[in-house]
């Protein structure tokens, strides 16, 4: 992939072999920030991303639960969601950080509503609903790891 790229996915199954062929470049430490509106494919591109990582179990959002960690793979996944918190005052006490910036990969749905978390990201990926199944993807890479 290159520094910035836009792709144009016309099924679910093509968002999550996007997310799939990102895990490869995936290392410890990895941020990746999801941002788009609701029903853009964030899920399933998490989804994507958790098989190249192998990891185990089923890929659903976490929206209530705010965050999913998904093991037996390459490296641990944390999958998370701010869409429910607040501020930046209550995500400091939900205690996401230590996941955040732990020793696996982490991918923040809703990133937007932490700006902060944005800068710390390797990946920003942007979703962009264009119709029933068709998504556009933007991917950029801003080279902050660990």
């Amino acid at each position: 992939m290159d520094s910035a790229e836009r792709v144009i996915t016309r099924s679910p199954e093509e968002t999550e072999a996007l997310g799939e062929r990102l895990s490869a470049k995936l290392k410890e430490g990895d941020r990746v920030a999801l941002i788009g509106d609701l029903g853009g494919g964030k899920t399933r591109f998490v989804r994507g991303i958790a098989r190249g990582l192998g990891s185990r179990g089923f890929i659903k959002s976490p929206s209530y639960t705010i965050m999913n960690i998904y093991q037996g793979g390459r490296l641990p996944l944390f999958h998370v969601d701010l869409y429910r918190i607040g501020g930046e005052d209550e995500f400091f006490f939900t205690g996401l950080e230590e996941f955040i910036y732990g020793d696996g990969v982490s991918v923040i749905e809703w990133a937007e509503r932490h700006p902060a978390l944005i800068r710390d990201c390797m990946y920003v990926i942007t979703f962009k609903y264009l119709g029933e199944d068709e998504r556009e993807i933007s991917i950029e890479k801003c080279g902050v790891t660990g």
